[in-house]
């Protein structure tokens, strides 16, 4: 039943680091100028996990929403443009692929690209399909440029995201929350106070015997989610059987060539390799499963296979994938890490909080806490993790590796219904599911069935649409429009030296 109305006047954010500040932020341009005060509680004393984060494009739209300017922000985070993602020996030991932020072609007739690139291909008058998406040719070159807002471009076929170091973006998000209004309070929470008859969070209380109350919380607080999982006990669905990695070590190092516009992703014997390059660094980390490989091997895994000089020493996290059955209880919205965690593979968890937030501006209950807003709220972002969550075990599920008990184990689990939906459609005349909800669109789950060797037996019959004598002149004028393109774009790193250098003294 919904509580007795109450508006909200207090938010109270336990925890900073990324989903702290996020928060902060957002709320304090959003929703404080409505007549609410915004606290956040965090303390030096608790380091952050923040390791360095490779982005999806959704979080240029959560910047320009809150009127960041792009340069400033770079320069800040000493960021590099992010265009996609390379995954190598994933589905092979050799193999390569590019997961792009952007089309493949252009669609013709209402009918997918890539329907007539399997007719062309089957015919032998195609090339690798990475050829007709301009973020890979341009990955692939180390080039960039902004995209057009001309639809008639082949430049407004593509996106992009940044890769940054996530302690700068925290630092730089405070700074612009404490402008708008944010307070932020020092101190190490060591109670949770509930209201006896709600059974809400009315207070916490801090070490130094202080009490911060609120109307609404929000628990930043990372994995053991010190709100919603600590006092309200909301529980936790644990996918680990299907998304088993459950360590990762992270180990910067220093950067011995240009930044290149893309994030690499290296299976290994028990997991994958990180690879993000920023202006002033390169980050690097190991995503394991330590049911088959120890903290020390790990560790020497990513150390073998770093670029340069390493900036520290190894960093471990662990970590259980998975949500809170209610990310959203009682007075209390998980956002972060104490909402849950799928693993880094591509990028969600920036995007994971952004999604929290957006949802619970457009739901936020002005003149009281209503059991349909948070319904709805849990409704819509236990649909985003799920389907993040398909799309993740697909990278492990559809491998031909067979050289070790980890890829033997994920080549042949069980998997979710709805992704061996999905997948059955794909093989059989390359039906891409679409959804009206979801984060990822055809050219991410394409990019991923073709670069592991999950190939359509049949094309679309409508794919017949371009006449045989003129289907591999329009491959063939396409492949070209896109590299004469491509060719004439600056390097990215003169881009970034041009638009965005981050200087020196910025260095973390």
């Amino acid at each position: 039943m919904d509580q007795a109305a109450t508006a909200i006047k207090q938010i109270t954010i336990v925890g900073g680091g990324t989903a702290g500040w996020m928060t902060a932020a957002a709320l304090s341009r959003l929703i404080r100028p409505l007549g609410v005060r915004i606290t956040l509680i965090e303390s030096d004393a608790i380091g952050t996990v923040g390791v360095g984060e490779a982005t999806l494009p959704h979080i240029r739209f959560f910047n320009e929403r809150l009127g960041i300017d792009e340069a400033e922000f770079m320069k800040a985070t000493q960021a590099t443009i992010k265009l996609g993602i390379e995954f190598r020996n994933w589905g092979r030991i050799g193999d390569s692929y590019i997961h792009p932020f952007g089309d493949f072609g252009r669609n013709v007739g209402g009918v997918d690209f890539h329907q007539f690139w399997l007719r062309a291909h089957q015919a032998g008058k195609a090339g690798r399909i990475d050829d007709y998406s301009l973020p890979i040719v341009m990955s692939e070159a180390a080039r960039f440029g902004p995209p057009s807002h001309d639809p008639r471009s082949v430049m407004s076929a593509f996106s992009y995201a940044y890769q940054m170091d996530a302690t700068l973006y925290a630092k730089y998000l405070r700074g612009f929350s404490e402008a708008n209004g944010v307070v932020r309070q020092e101190g190490r929470i060591v109670d949770v106070h509930r209201d006896g008859e709600s059974g809400d969070i009315s207070e916490v209380e801090l070490e130094s015997g202080d009490r911060i109350g609120g109307d609404l919380f929000f628990d930043c607080s990372g994995f053991r989610g010190l709100l919603i999982e600590g006092a309200l006990e909301a529980g936790y669905d644990d996918w680990s059987d299907i998304l088993p990695c459950n360590r990762a070590v992270a180990l910067p190092c220093e950067t011995i060539e240009p930044p290149i516009p893309y994030t690499r992703a290296t299976a290994h014997q028990a997991g994958w390799q990180w690879r993000i390059p920023l202006q002033h660094r390169v980050g690097n980390g190991h995503v394991y499963c330590s049911d088959y490989i120890s903290d020390d091997e790990a560790a020497s895994v990513l150390l073998e296979n770093i670029d340069g000089p390493a900036c520290g020493d190894p960093r471990f996290l662990k970590f259980l994938t998975g949500k809170r059955r209610k990310q959203w209880d009682r007075n209390v919205v998980a956002v972060g890490l104490s909402a849950g965690f799928l693993e880094p593979l591509e990028s969600t968890s920036i995007y994971l909080i952004q999604a929290a937030i957006t949802n619970l501006v457009e739901l936020f209950p002005h003149s009281g806490i209503r059991d349909a807003d948070r319904d709805e709220f849990n409704t819509v972002m236990d649909l985003e993790y799920e389907r993040v969550r398909d799309f993740l075990v697909l990278h492990y599920h559809a491998t031909e590796r067979d050289d070790s008990p980890f890829w033997n184990y994920v080549r042949t689990m069980p998997i979710p219904d709805s992704l061996k939906y999905k997948m059955d459609l794909f093989r059989d005349r390359g039906v891409v599911v679409k959804y009206k909800d979801g984060l990822f669109l055809d050219a991410s789950w394409i990019a991923v069935y073709l670069g592991q060797r999950v190939v359509p037996q049949n094309f679309a019959p409508l794919a017949g649409a371009i006449p045989e004598d003129r289907l591999g002149p329009f491959m063939d004028d396409l492949r070209g429009l896109i590299r004469r393109t491509v060719d004439a774009l600056p390097s990215h790193d003169a881009y970034l030296k041009q638009h965005c250098p981050a200087g020196p003294d910025l260095m973390a």
